[in-house]
């Protein structure tokens, strides 16, 4: 028996949902978005709030996805998803150029990231990105590509990494040559 699948949806009033056979369109202020749902997996509603409910021979291994997905849905048309990330390191930093985003991070040359449709990208102090978005998976996706751009490093902790991601600095061959261990 799924716990999260059990789980009431609240549905804000500003959110309006459509279920149309095996999709539901989920909309409000941030936008529109549309999860699908597979045999077996229904939506009820009631009075402002939504059921997943499994029939007899339903997957039980996708019903507290479904639920978490539109739930998610229902969230981010409502109130968005974001993600911050800080960029560490001498002379590292970004700026907004229409759809793009261009960094300097320690290359021979700017690198310059393409802002996909759904999301937005803004930049505060030269050092801190926000990603937001209505779409959970595609902010968080957005999130990690520009993050790839540089990941961080251990010997010296710079590049791009999340807000309050903590990083384990390595020692590196200096310290090793000093203790005889190598």
């Amino acid at each position: 028996m799924s716990r999260i699948g059990n789980k009431v949806i609240v549905v804000p009033a500003e959110a309006t949902i459509r279920v149309e056979g095996e999709a539901v369109s989920v909309m409000g202020p941030k936008g529109t978005l549309q999860v699908f749902l597979p045999r077996g997996i229904r939506l009820e509603k009631e009075d402002g709030r939504l059921f997943t409910r499994r029939e007899e021979n339903g997957d039980a291994a996708i019903h507290g996805l479904i639920r978490s997905l539109v739930a998610n849905a229902v969230r981010g048309v409502t109130q968005g998803f974001e993600k911050h990330l800080d960029i560490v390191g001498i002379g590292y930093r970004a700026e907004v150029k229409g759809d793009k985003v261009v960094l300097n991070l320690g290359y021979s040359h700017p690198a310059e990231f393409l802002i996909p449709a759904g999301v937005s990208v803004a930049v505060e102090k030269q050092t801190h990105l926000i990603v937001r978005g209505a779409d959970r998976q595609k902010v968080g996706q957005v999130a990690a590509n520009l993050r790839g751009l540089r990941p961080p490093d251990p010997y010296k902790n710079k590049g791009i990494r999340y807000t309050g991601e903590r990083l384990k600095k390595k020692a590196g061959k200096a310290a090793g040559a000093a203790t005889g261990k190598q």
